[in-house]
């Protein structure tokens, strides 16, 4: 199986920094080295990696990565590896992972830099392997099993191997005689005898547009059993790349917790001499002969020829040797669009940041994607001007379409004034405005992120407690009179109104138009929040009258909210101005009194 992620190595003394800098060239990791005060912080890109299911490499004690991580930990079957190095290269001790790779990279570590692996798992060290934990590619179908059959061998028995398992039959404790029985197979077995799952199967389907999830999985559940297959087996699904957005092949990915994998037409049809039942039909629709069985068998060798119902196909590919889905057709490409938030990380909710931390490339505007170098490791940025919001979409929607993991990173929330509409509107764009078919097929993720109206509504009380709309005071692409008619309405209708884009230097004088519209309805004393720099060390969030709201204070970087007639102010006992907007509870209790 080929490695996701390039390690992290990292290294906080200059006496470490030439074992860090070693054993990055020998693997081609991404380093770190605190002497170089570059303006990352460590701790961050240690979390940031291990989130991101990254290999970290620490020249320095194990303690500092231990008090790093423990926060993160949850399941020790998901970790990456992480591995100590002390900082002269003499002892090697993986922490975590240790069966996911961190052993075999600290052995490869230790061959690298003349020290020793500190092993401590009990079956590496005494056995030389683990049955309970095998290698990338390889499942327990009956964990429960395991432990058992390693505290066998530990007492001495010895293992009868039924099946190719590479990392077992050089052992001495192989023996055709032994006692403990461990079969290795993609066949379903019996469960009183270790079994070992390879995933060496790839599930060939083809469908019509719009064909049930249920249905697909139905189908290759009941090949599967027909053939006494394990579905712990499968390593992927495959089809034809026309069919990566088909909801019906994402589903059938996820019930079984695959990844799904496409070829493209002419990559099917190379396969045309292999196939034993090609049809003219699919040739016509699709430019080749084959969809399930040619996607099934690019694995290898076709195992089950095709099965059909009258919505899909379905055929099983098996190889030799687990299936490296990482270089076994194309993955679909994802956009993930990216609310930072206001600004800090602290704002950023948890799905953001992982979208942030998993994805191969980020596109936005310089300045957003400077607010998220927290979240950085190995990511390619693609950065814009201000301006060119066109531009970023359709080239994060290109990139995605190419098989890309990308980010749209947009500030605040990205459905609220920023980039959403406009993923939709060019997905949806006909003629010179068309996006390519790859683009058009690309998973779409929206991550929400906290608005600037409610973190100023946050910062100065609970203004947002009734009803409320937000309006951007942008003139470029909303003409000024609609602006003026939502102003009027805003004001009769007695909203709480957030303001975006309040004033700008060529466009000053809608907030002022805003500011005596609403003063029409509504009382003087009105309430009115003005935050800048929301979530940035120059933040400043002020609550002042309606009257005395001064509009040539603002600028771009602030958002306005105006009270509604009902809003309220005071002045708490730390001198803190805040501002509020009832719900009616107090009517509702003073109702129920009198009801009493």
């Amino acid at each position: 199986m080929g490695q996701i992620n390039p390690p992290l190595v990292v290294s906080f003394s200059v006496v470490g920094d030439e074992t860090a800098q070693k054993i990055a060239a020998h693997l081609n990791a991404k380093i770190w080295l605190k002497s170089a005060a570059d303006g990352r912080d460590g701790k961050a890109l240690i979390a940031a990696a291990f989130s991101a299911d990254q290999p970290i490499i620490g020249v320095c004690a194990a303690g500092i990565l231990i008090r790093f991580l423990a926060p993160l930990l949850t399941d020790k079957k998901s970790e990456p590896p992480v591995i100590a190095v002390s900082p002269d290269g003499k002892n090697i001790a993986p922490l975590l992972g240790g069966h996911h790779g961190a052993n075999g990279l600290a052995m490869e570590l230790a061959k690298l830099l003349s020290g020793n692996a500190a092993i401590t798992t009990a079956s590496d060290n005494v056995l030389g392997f683990s049955l309970d934990e095998p290698p990338l590619g390889y499942v327990l179908a009956n964990p429960h099993a395991a432990k058992p059959a390693m505290a066998k061998l530990l007492a001495g028995e010895k293992i009868k191997l039924n099946g190719a398992a590479p990392w077992l039959e050089k052992s001495k404790l192989v023996d055709p005689a032994g006692a403990v029985s461990v079969t290795v197979t993609h066949l379903k077995q019996a469960d009183d005898q270790l079994h070992i799952v390879p995933q060496n199967l790839v599930i060939g389907i083809g469908c019509e547009r719009f064909c049930p999830a249920e249905h697909v999985i139905e189908l290759v559940e009941k090949v599967l059993a027909e053939n006494n297959l394990s579905p712990l087996a499968i390593a992927a699904i495959a089809s034809i790349d026309l069919k990566s957005d088909e909801a019906g092949l994402l589903g059938v990915a996820q019930h079984f917790n695959v990844p799904l994998r496409t070829f493209s037409a002419y990559q099917l049809a190379q396969e045309a001499h292999r196939v034993p039942n090609p049809s003219t039909i699919v040739m016509g629709e699709v430019g080749t002969p084959s969809v399930a069985e040619a996607a099934a068998i690019k694995v290898g060798k076709l195992l089950v020829e095709k099965q059909k119902t009258g919505k899909a196909t379905c055929a099983i590919g098996i190889a030799e040797l687990p299936v490296d889905v990482e270089v076994f057709g194309a993955a679909p490409g994802a956009l993930y669009l990216v609310g930072l938030g206001p600004g800090t990380n602290q704002l950023r909710t948890p799905v953001a940041d992982m979208a942030l931390r998993r994805t191969t490339d980020w596109v936005g505007y310089g300045l957003y994607l400077d607010l998220a170098a927290d979240a950085k490791t190995s990511q390619t940025e693609h950065r814009f001007a201000l301006g060119e919001e066109e531009l970023r979409v359709r080239h994060a929607l290109e990139l995605a379409g190419t098989g890309k993991q990308v980010s749209l990173v947009c500030s605040g929330d990205a459905n609220i004034f920023a980039m959403g509409a406009l993923i939709y509107e060019l997905l949806a764009a006909t003629g010179d405005r068309a996006i390519s078919d790859a683009a058009k097929r690309v998973t779409i993720e929206t991550c929400p992120g906290i608005s600037a109206f409610q973190a100023a509504a946050a910062k100065s009380g609970a203004l947002i407690g009734h009803d409320f709309c937000c309006i951007s005071l942008s003139d470029l692409l909303t003409p000024r009179e609609d602006i003026m008619k939502r102003l009027d309405a805003a004001a009769a209708g007695d909203f709480v109104t957030a303001f975006y884009n309040p004033r700008s230097m060529r466009r000053t004088d809608l907030i002022e138009i805003a500011k005596d519209k609403f003063l029409a309805h509504r009382p003087a004393n009105t309430p009115v929040v003005i935050a800048s720099n929301l979530g940035r060390p120059a933040e400043k969030v002020r609550v002042v009258e309606l009257r005395a709201f001064n509009p040539e204070e603002i600028d771009m970087l602030t958002i306005v909210m105006f009270g509604s007639s009902q809003s309220k102010s005071f002045k708490r006992g730390s001198g803190e101005n805040v501002a509020y907007t009832p719900r009616g509870y107090a009517k509702k209790a003073a109702k129920l009194e009198e009801a009493s």
